[in-house]
């Protein structure tokens, strides 16, 4: 598990138990882990090898949610499914197979709504649905291997965290930055190399101490190898998110939201300030804004009773979807 999201998951976390709120987490990432000395209320944390696939097991986690909202009387719960990510990355995204797990998720999200609206949570329950990137179909010919690169040897790197996707980072001995920079820089067309403070701002990535001297990535379809080919997924993520096919999507119903509104494209990194307004905390220094999601908002006076809603949609969403809001 990524030490910085498990991390940021508990902070968050412990940010509403200082505020009073009780949590859960079925397979989140960071449900496991503890934030200076809190962690959530329920959870569920899935084994080291586990079947993310089964719709049966998703359905009974949506049950499981269902009874912490009413019987433990929970007020946050995140919940986490594995797939269309995992059919993507063994078979691609265009691939039969994940096109036919969207069809799963589609009928459990239906499901979810179904749970909710019998369980009498529908007034008072906001839903979110997002993820956290896209997938880009691997390209299998041209491709980037940093150990074939004319005048680079790893006897020149003290680190290397490579064969990770589309990202790299490099750590050359000393004295050598100048000469690995220089080599691999226009080594092929596909790769970007940056010097860490040369790395474009946009990406928000840089400026952290642990960042090392040399980042590289590269552009959507082609991974990184590093000593041998040893990435042998037909789907990826990770790209430059400006990329189309690294957009996620976004759907939120229930009665904080405005009913069957479209709006414009937006920075994940603004779901945080969200959360805390419906939940009515105080949120932590962030790098989003409130500002960005509060149009979706309705105003107190016309919240309703929130059991006709249809799903918030931003027009980003780059997944194949069929009708899971129309689920009746």
């Amino acid at each position: 598990m990524d030490g910085h999201c498990q991390e940021s998951s508990g902070k968050f976390m412990e940010c509403l138990h200082s505020q009073g709120l009780k949590t859960g987490s079925i397979y989140f990432p960071g449900g496991r882990a503890k934030y200076q000395g809190e962690e959530v209320n329920k959870k569920l944390v899935e084994p080291p090898v586990f079947n993310y696939s089964n719709e049966t097991n998703w359905r009974q986690n949506i049950d499981t949610v269902i009874e912490w909202f009413t019987v433990d009387n929970l007020d946050f719960i995140a919940l986490y499914f594995g797939e269309p990510d995992s059919s993507g990355h063994k078979y691609g995204p265009e691939s039969t197979q994940r096109k036919n797990m969207i069809k799963q998720v589609d009928r459990t999200v239906g499901y979810l709504r179904q749970r909710i609206q019998e369980s009498g949570l529908e007034p008072n329950l906001n839903l979110i649905i997002t993820s956290d990137h896209g997938m880009e179909t691997v390209i299998k010919t041209n491709e980037i291997l940093i150990r074939t690169i004319n005048n680079f040897t790893f006897k020149d790197i003290d680190f290397e965290l490579l064969d990770y996707g589309p990202n790299g980072l490099l750590v050359p001995k000393e004295g050598k930055l100048e000469h690995v920079y220089s080599v691999l820089k226009n080594a092929h067309p596909k790769l970007h190399v940056y010097k860490k403070e040369e790395f474009p701002k946009r990406f928000h990535y840089a400026n952290h101490p642990r960042i090392t001297p040399l980042v590289l990535y590269s552009d959507p379809g082609y991974v990184i190898h590093g000593r041998f080919k040893v990435q042998f997924n037909k789907g990826e993520h990770g790209f430059d998110n400006e990329a189309m096919n690294m957009k996620t999507i976004f759907r939120a119903v229930g009665p904080a939201f405005k009913k069957g509104l479209v709006v414009e494209p937006f920075e994940s990194v603004n779901v945080y300030a969200l959360l805390c307004e419906l939940l009515g905390i105080t949120p932590e220094p962030h790098d989003g804004s409130l500002e960005v999601t509060k149009p979706m908002l309705r105003e107190p006076e016309d919240t309703g009773s929130g059991g006709d809603n249809e799903p918030e949609d931003n027009g980003s969403g780059g997944e194949h979807r069929e009708k899971w809001w129309d689920w009746e």
